[in-house]
């Protein structure tokens, strides 16, 4: 089968595209025929030598990718609920990584769901980790009428966590550059703050929820617009080891976050694609051949909604 891979940490033209042996699946996986992916920060950060690279390169060169959407064409003797010819869409074993930048992928049959009828599967990939993260964060956390504040609310995690927010009935307030003002408040968002021109404790007060996609010092800035008692969540890691203390001495609650791949959840997910209470963004589309540019793409943190390579028309 088609398949990139890395040996080594290096630019996004270290990509190499090669062909494998198509996945053995266990009793309990599916075997997928990759439509389309989405590409996460992740997966650059992974290629270009993150924490998580030494120990996926000691098993050989590395296939990234945890996004797929596509068709099953091989099932476990222990699977139910999903057959031979199913469009299926998921995040495969996250964090360590699904392998889906290949023609086939093999997934845990409990990891992925089945596709909407109203969605692409392009748009399918694209509502996988991004929105399954959304989705894990705020579930438990926010509820109709708290005040929420979005960092990153253009980003492929941020628009998601606006939209599903919103449909909860929270008051939404979203951050992004002024340029991505009406894509943050298209999504529902109900006010948008500029952070480049806005100083953050002059432009919101009350939060009841902080979901942080950027750490550092927009934690620090965070926790001064926060009730007792709130809850801020920060995802990037490197940028958040210090959230939780840093919330404690401010009679707040901080935590990071990690993922779980989790077809129940896929399957809310699902539901709320379905009914159109959520839509992805996908502001680039790429060819398979083209899985360089779209790396490219991600690393300039630009990236309004999710970045999507298709394998098939």
């Amino acid at each position: 089968m088609k398949a990139i891979q890395i040996q080594k940490a290096g630019p996004a033209e270290s990509l190499e595209y090669t062909t494998k042996d198509t996945p053995i699946i266990n009793d309990d996986e599916i075997l997928i025929k990759s439509i389309a992916i989405s590409i996460n920060p992740i997966d650059v950060k992974t290629r270009a030598g993150n924490t998580l690279l030494p120990k996926l390169l000691a098993y050989g060169p590395v296939i990234l990718g945890r996004d797929v959407c596509g068709t099953i064409v091989d099932v476990g003797r222990k699977v139910t609920g999903l057959k031979k010819g199913d469009v299926v869409f998921g995040v495969i074993s996250f964090p360590d990584g699904g392998k889906t930048y290949a023609e086939y992928v093999a997934a845990v049959a409990n990891q992925v769901t089945l596709k909407p009828d109203t969605i692409t599967p392009a748009q399918a990939a694209a509502a996988s980790l991004a929105a399954l993260t959304a989705l894990q964060v705020l579930q438990g956390n926010v509820k109709s009428g708290d005040r929420v504040l979005v960092h990153a609310a253009s980003g492929g995690v941020g628009h998601f966590a606006v939209q599903i927010a919103k449909h909860w009935g929270a008051y939404v307030i979203g951050t992004s550059s002024a340029d991505n003002r009406d894509f943050v408040l298209g999504l529902g968002a109900d006010e948008h703050i500029d952070y480049k021109s806005q100083k953050l404790e002059d432009a919101t007060q009350d939060i009841d929820f902080v979901f942080d996609n950027i750490g550092g010092e927009t934690i620090n800035h965070s926790l001064n617009v926060m009730k007792p008692g709130a809850t801020i969540i920060s995802l990037p890691t490197g940028k958040n080891e210090e959230v939780a203390h840093k919330a404690e001495t401010k009679g707040i609650r901080g935590f990071t976050f990690q993922t779980k791949s989790d077809g129940k959840d896929m399957k809310i997910l699902a539901d709320l694609l379905q009914s159109g209470a959520i839509k992805p963004y996908i502001s680039h589309t790429f060819t398979y051949n083209e899985m360089v540019a779209a790396h490219k793409q991600i690393e300039t943190s630009r990236t309004v909604g999710k970045v999507v390579v298709v394998f098939q028309p």
